[in-house]
């Protein structure tokens, strides 16, 4: 099986780990925040990781850092929450 080159990448593994993360927690998290809390934090962990995957996959070097900032910043930001 072909491996892409951001699976080998540890910041991509990281970010698949942090989503398993997320949604373990939010599993717990209370009914009414089905469609609020829970869904915002699960589209941002996996956001992390499609932005890694999807800035490797592009020809230039500035947009491979554009998509690389949105990934870094994306998980900065949960990490210090």
């Amino acid at each position: 099986m072909y491996t892409f080159s951001f699976e080998k990448l540890n910041v991509w593994i990281d970010a698949k780990e942090l989503i398993k993360k997320v949604y373990r927690s939010t599993k717990k998290f209370p009914s009414e925040e089905k469609f609020g809390l829970t869904s915002q934090l699960r589209r941002a962990s996996v956001s992390v990781a499609s932005n890694i995957a999807e800035g490797t996959s592009r020809i230039t070097s500035k947009d491979k850092a554009h998509f690389t900032t949105i990934a870094y910043s994306l998980r900065k930001s949960q990490l210090n929450n």
